[in-house]
């Protein structure tokens, strides 16, 4: 049975993560490990990660990283550097997982044509799920990839974002040169195009949850405003690094 390894960028997510890691501790069959890589946290994020270690079976693998810089491109393929697994999922922070991920993923990537995959995104806050948020990034999967490389869409195209929880064969990954180190933001999207050169790109039919705090700061309407206006001219091709400006950081 092929491994898996999960990598988690972390930044000032005292917050989220305690959380996102008790789910981990419950994965049935457990990942072969997890390596948290953080870009310089100046809040308790590497010390809740250390709180967090004793939570998990000795079975278990559990790196605390320090990369040498910061930013989601470059802290994941720091972690990816020290990753051992067959497989590859990329974990934000503030997702939570179903307890069988190792299971989907596995079960996913037996199929050779298929060279990456995510899942549903359900965009939750404490006392609201943002269900109109969550059905667009779930059309966006397809919509996106339809509209701007209708030929490429045919051949298996999918685009997924960091908050539906990718993977990916680790050998794969790094054929493809691994994710764009130069790049602030759409770091997700550029992988795909990349990996659909190999194969398929599915989005499986399961869920995981993530944090809505960039909705519940912005307002629905301005975050699907954001979220469109970056999508477009990322798609006909604008610079990440000029749309990064539209993407505030919010913890």
């Amino acid at each position: 049975m092929s491994s898996l390894s999960i990598i988690i960028p972390t930044l000032n997510e005292a917050g989220s993560l305690e959380k996102t890691l008790r789910y981990l501790t419950i994965l049935n069959p457990l990942a072969k490990e997890i390596l948290i890589v953080d870009g310089g946290s100046t809040d308790a994020t590497i010390a809740i990660a250390k709180h967090c270690l004793h939570f998990f079976p000795l079975s278990i693998d559990v790196q605390i990283l320090k990369s040498n810089g910061k930013g989601r491109s470059v802290q994941m393929n720091y972690g990816a550097k020290y990753a051992t697994g067959d497989f590859l999922c990329f974990l934000h922070a503030d997702t939570i997982v179903p307890d069988d991920l190792v299971t989907v993923i596995q079960q996913t990537l037996t199929n050779q044509k298929v060279v990456c995959g995510g899942f549903i995104s359900l965009m939750t806050g404490t006392q609201t799920t943002r269900w109109g948020i969550s059905l667009h990034n779930y059309l966006k999967t397809y919509y996106a990839p339809l509209l701007f490389r209708p030929h490429s869409f045919m051949k298996g195209l999918r685009l997924l974002f960091g908050d539906q929880v990718m993977f990916c064969r680790r050998q794969e990954f790094w054929e493809c040169g691994g994710f764009d180190e130069k790049l602030a933001i759409m770091e997700d999207g550029d992988l795909c195009l990349k990996l659909a050169k190999k194969g398929k790109i599915q989005l499986v039919n399961r869920t995981v949850t993530s944090c809505d705090r960039r909705v519940a700061y912005w307002g629905v309407w301005k975050a699907t405003v954001i979220y469109l206006y970056i999508g477009i001219l990322w798609g006909i091709g604008a610079d990440a690094n000029y749309l990064k400006r539209f993407y505030e950081d919010i913890r």
